[in-house]
């Protein structure tokens, strides 16, 4: 059974060689894979004399080089780690096991019920974690701890399966809603965080990438529940009508006239919208069912594959 570390790299000149040595340490049967993006340091002559295997990826952005990793590497157990020395090497011989076991498609390294929210000192990001984390709970009805960590184990089955869209740092957000979607098994443990070392900085923009962040939860959330998302909308255009449409009516009640005929018409005009966008979403909701059937035949083909070459 083939294991591999996947560490996506941009200027890491501080870290990526110890966290290479480290995995090499605790994983020496595993093949590490260091793919660079673009550093204008030295991290790509340090991950490979620290004994990686070093690839680039020159389009820019972690999802694009998550995408190349996924593409090019075949293996039974793929765990991918932050090059910033915040994660514990030692967490992948747990992660390793349950994916090996077929425990889980997609193992979580839970930094929220460990030190993270001691060690990070950027505090809008621990608030930006739990509005994400509470958001994802709530829209997909789960119970996960955290939901952007850096540190994450993932089946063959999960990877060769999963349609990356997100080109940055919202990739971690795009693989939880995937599982959580598609049924993958799941299994979170608590790891140690520790946050980085000095000198060292940050790729993560807390405005900007939270917005990134939100505007693709809004997006999955209408593509993977229409259903539910569009009847959000037929509710709010409905109770927006029937408000400018009660004056109207008690007016006619008590002189036997309809005044306000262009509001009428407004309203009337918003209802058909509201019932026209409803059934929309029942449509878009069948088409997504009969797109979860497809994509489960497809997962059983992409088994069927994997013992075939096994």
């Amino acid at each position: 059974m083939k294991t591999v570390i996947l560490i996506p790299c941009y200027n890491e000149s501080l870290t990526i060689e110890k966290v290479v040595r480290d995995f090499k340490k605790n994983m020496p049967h595993a093949d590490i894979y260091v793919y660079d993006n673009n550093s204008t340091d030295n991290s790509y002559e340090l991950a490979k004399n620290a004994g990686a295997i070093v690839r680039r990826e020159y389009r820019q952005g972690k999802g694009n080089v998550v995408r190349s990793m996924f593409r090019d590497i075949d293996a039974d157990c793929y765990i991918m780690v932050d090059a910033d020395n915040t994660y514990p090497a030692e967490a992948g011989l747990k992660i390793e096991e349950l994916v090996l076991s077929g425990k889980a498609d997609m193992v979580i390294g839970d930094r929220l019920s460990s030190t993270y929210l001691t060690e990070n000192k950027r505090r809008f990001h621990n608030t930006g974690n739990k509005v994400v984390r509470k958001l994802i709970n709530l829209l997909f009805d789960s119970d996960l701890s955290d939901i952007m960590t850096g540190m994450r184990g993932f089946s063959y089955e999960f990877v060769k399966s999963f349609p990356i869209s997100s080109e940055e740092f919202e990739i971690e957000t795009e693989m939880t809603i995937f599982a959580l979607k598609h049924d993958f098994l799941i299994e979170e443990f608590p790891i140690a965080y520790r946050d980085r070392e000095e000198g060292s900085e940050s790729k993560l923009n807390t405005i900007s990438d939270g917005y990134k962040v939100i505007r693709l939860l809004f997006s999955f959330f209408r593509d993977n529940k229409p259903l539910q998302f569009f009847s959000i909308l037929t509710l709010i255009l409905i109770i927006i009508a029937t408000l400018f449409f009660i004056p109207i009516l008690i007016n006619y009640l008590n002189t036997g006239f309809v005044d306000k005929i262009p509001t009428l018409i407004i309203v009337s005009t918003v209802v058909i919208i509201a019932v026209i966008i409803f059934f929309t979403g029942v449509i878009l909701h069948v088409i997504g069912n009969q797109h979860n059937e497809n994509f489960e035949h497809y997962l059983l083909n992409l088994k069927k594959q994997k013992r075939e070459k096994d």
